[in-house]
């Protein structure tokens, strides 16, 4: 039997104590420690990793606090348009969701993407009759309304700017914080699988799509190697190829989890111009939260009694 390793994030950029009140972390506490634990029971009682990314993330796509699922920013036009995927690392299968709307857990639909549509990636219309098909679990437009969201997407919809999250004030561009949630795990049988979750970024324009759901950039998994979730600005995250980045370094070049999300998040990226965060485990159970920002929201749980949850840079 295999140790069995949970992480997650929910999301990662400007993340610092002084942006956030007693209540307003306690929360994000609170919503980690829940996502952890559905997650970490199911690998307890012996179930899948990737059933266990399902229901972490999911948990996490309820809670309005997360740029995901309910919590979804607002587009250009005034709409939330939700990106997902998940993987897994035996067989190498996948499923990725782009640019839905309306599906209340977009990272059920991508698992359903992987296991039921013989494909890998679906998007917009396409996905949501293949929802329909499968009966994934649908909600109104009301659910997905967060004034907070709303107000962010008021400020700025007349404009040209975009934002990762949300920003700090005057239309100074963006406050960095990227909102994605994401989940990667290793189960008894030494199975990985990864799993990601995004809103994506708000008034974004001309159906847009980040890392989040392409597989190699911000998801990845490979019982060769590790499981891999990102969070950040995209754009960067795809042009250098980040999860598989890592587990390329760890194939063919041999090193450690731990050297090659250093590698990749404090060294290419940073030398790229790109910030934010990762997420990751193997085989042997280890993990990794690693990031160049001032913070991230993660959290993890192994079967060594070892666990935490963090939000900023300490």
């Amino acid at each position: 039997m295999s140790k069995i390793t949970l992480a997650i994030h929910g999301g990662a950029g400007t993340i610092t104590k002084a942006n956030h009140t007693d209540e307003f972390a306690a929360g994000y506490q609170q919503a980690l420690e829940d996502s952890l634990a559905v997650g970490y029971a199911m690998l307890k009682r012996g179930e899948s990793s990737i059933s266990a990314v399902t229901a972490s993330i999911a948990c996490m796509e309820d809670n309005e606090l997360f740029n995901a699922g309910r919590g979804a920013v607002f587009t250009k036009k005034g709409v939330n348009e939700m990106d997902a995927a998940i993987m897994e690392g035996k067989y190498l299968e996948a499923g990725g969701v782009t640019g839905v709307r309306n599906i209340k857990n977009p990272i059920a639909l991508a698992r359903k993407v992987m296991e039921k549509s013989g494909h890998v990636m679906l998007s917009g219309n396409g996905a949501k009759d293949f929802a329909l098909q499968e009966k994934v679990e649908q909600a109104t437009d009301d659910y997905f309304f967060t004034k907070y969201r709303y107000d962010q997407w008021v400020e700025i919809r007349d404009t040209d700017f975009y934002q990762l999250d949300h920003k700090e004030d005057n239309l100074k561009m963006y406050d960095k914080k990227f909102g994605t949630v994401g989940a990667v795990a290793v189960d008894k049988d030494g199975n990985l699988a990864a799993g990601t979750s995004t809103g994506g970024m708000t008034n974004k324009r001309f159906g847009r799509i980040g890392d989040s759901p392409i597989f190699g950039a911000g998801t990845y998994a490979n019982n060769k190697t590790c499981a891999i979730s990102c969070t950040g600005h995209g754009e960067f995250f795809i042009r250098a190829n980040v999860a598989y980045d890592v587990s390329c370094l760890m194939e063919y070049k041999g090193m450690t989890l731990k050297e090659a999300c250093n590698e990749v998040v404090h060294k290419k990226l940073v030398d790229f111009g790109g910030e934010g965060g990762l997420i990751a485990v193997d085989t042997a159970g280890n993990h990794e939260l690693c990031f160049n920002s001032k913070g991230m929201y993660r959290a993890f749980r192994n079967s060594d009694g070892e666990q935490g949850v963090a939000m900023f840079g300490e």
